[in-house]
């Protein structure tokens, strides 16, 4: 063995006992592999996605593969409510944000749908090159600086929802939140569901126990997603937006505290055996 190698080994060792006796270490080091993995999945099949740009089914080839590499990180997920979509229309998804693992909540989601889009800030456009593989498989950019282009943008896209029959996915928080509370809701995928006269189907995750980025902990656990059942905004006009808003975030925040609670049991359980 040269001496070359025998260094490489002797950082290899390193590098797993600071990660083994760290917590930050291992958060670190934890996403590190996420992002990493994440652009591997989302790139590789790019040569695939460029024979039909713009077309939902370009992701579920890195959906797979992204839930798949989530469960190896620790992070794995149930996902109940799969009886509550119905592909023979269209509608407006919506997601409570914790984290960038959210992009595995996405992953679970996007082969259960159907027809999906993704509104995302048009930053992540610029982050070559996971941002072509998202333009290719249909992700809408949207910039949050300019209200009437982001308006503009979303309104012409919700067109598909009943042209194409389809899932416009949205997380009406707006930024990450990960406390025992959702953040305060956006209206802009309220709009899209009143104007499109389509369906809310409200997602709810449950909090991630595993996770701390404050405390730098990324550890392993388990995670519900449900699906809850639409809500019909026939017949709703812009004026009812405000009372929509709060009731779907009653339901949206009543729900998350039980999945919270649930898979806090469920994830002490688990340390305990």
């Amino acid at each position: 063995m040269t001496a070359t190698s025998n260094e490489l080994l002797g950082l290899a060792f390193m590098m797993f006992f600071i990660i083994t006796l760290s917590s930050t270490a291992r958060y670190y080091f934890k996403f590190f592999c996420f992002i990493v993995l994440a652009v591997i999945c989302a790139v590789g099949p790019v040569p695939f996605m460029l024979l039909r740009p713009r077309d939902y089914r370009n992701a579920l080839l890195p959906a797979y593969l992204c839930t798949k590499f989530g469960q190896m990180l620790g992070a794995s997920f149930e996902v109940r409510g799969k009886e509550n979509i119905n592909r023979q229309h269209g509608g407006v998804v919506l997601m409570n944000h914790q984290s960038a693992l959210d992009l595995i909540v996405l992953a679970f989601l996007w082969p259960i749908v159907g027809r999906a889009t993704v509104v995302a800030k048009r930053e992540v456009l610029y982050m070559f090159p996971f941002g072509l593989a998202s333009w290719l498989w249909g992700t809408l950019f949207i910039d949050r600086k300019n209200r009437n282009a982001a308006k503009t943008a979303i309104n012409k896209e919700s067109k598909a929802i009943n042209e194409k029959q389809a899932k416009i996915l949205f997380f009406p928080e707006g930024t990450r939140g990960d406390g025992d509370s959702l953040l305060p809701f956006k209206k802009g995928s309220f709009h899209v569901a009143v104007e499109s006269q389509g369906y809310i189907q409200p997602v709810v995750i449950s909090k991630y126990h595993f996770l701390n980025s404050k405390a730098k902990i990324f550890n392993r656990g388990q995670n519900i997603i449900k699906i809850l059942p639409e809500i019909s905004c026939a017949g709703l006009t812009k004026d009812d937006i405000p009372p929509l808003m709060e009731r779907v975030y009653k339901l949206m925040q009543s729900e998350y505290e039980l999945l919270t609670d649930e898979s806090l049991a469920i994830n002490n359980l688990s340390k305990s055996l």
